[in-house]
């Protein structure tokens, strides 16, 4: 019987780069999937002159393709200026190991796309962004789906866990399903305001609980 993984994603799997969470970090992006279960964050730290990043590093939940593939974008992503590293594709990504199963490409779109979301989450922080989209319910839907509920482990519109989204002239209230002396409250609401006041148009976040 032959093994489905190369002797890079073993190797990527068994001692990954860059791993852990990083304080304070310039952008993060968190990326997950509910089919297979996989998760990624994606930690920049940024020179605010030459846009080159300087650190990287990644939190990863879910199997081996996803954490060996996490390790490497962050190896081929570090000191590449933004604009660069936006280039970088998941067939780069699994070329440098070497392939990965067919099963199991996803986790290298998923590392890539959580390495865009740190970039993205950057550039809005900095008024970078040249597209100005305008922001109504479903743009905060879509950030929202970037909030994990770690009750269930997946985002919180997934989970519905979100019960009203109101957007009214910059202003947007957020009401969760959750009582507002659940332990995770603090954490979920805190993430929520983050995600959306980074938005170019959006001058307050109010995030309200059921009780």
């Amino acid at each position: 019987m032959n093994f489905p993984y190369s002797k890079e994603v073993l190797e990527h799997f068994k001692n990954p780069h860059n791993v852990g969470k990083m304080e304070d970090p310039d952008g993060k992006g968190l990326e997950g999937s509910a089919a297979c279960g996989d998760m990624v964050a994606v930690y920049l730290k940024v020179n605010p002159d030459s846009l080159v990043i300087e650190d990287i590093s990644f939190e990863s939940y879910g199997c081996a393709s996803n954490i060996a593939t996490a390790s490497i974008i962050t190896d081929l992503a570090k000191g590449k200026t933004l604009d660069e590293a936006k280039k970088i594709t998941w067939k780069q990504a699994s070329e440098a190991l070497g392939g990965l199963p067919a099963v199991k490409a996803h986790c290298s779109v998923l590392a890539v796309e959580g390495l865009r979301s740190a970039i993205r989450d950057y550039e809005e922080k900095h008024g970078m962004v040249v597209e100005k989209e305008p922001t109504d319910e479903e743009v905060v839907r879509r950030r929202l789906k970037h909030v994990m509920n770690p009750i269930k482990g997946l985002d919180i519109i997934r989970t519905e866990l979100v019960m009203k989204i109101v957007v009214n002239e910059g202003n947007i209230r957020v009401v969760l399903d959750l009582p507002s002396h659940h332990q995770f409250a603090a954490a979920i609401k805190e993430d929520i305001i983050e995600k959306l006041e980074a938005l170019w148009d959006v001058e307050s976040v109010t995030v309200d609980f059921i009780s």
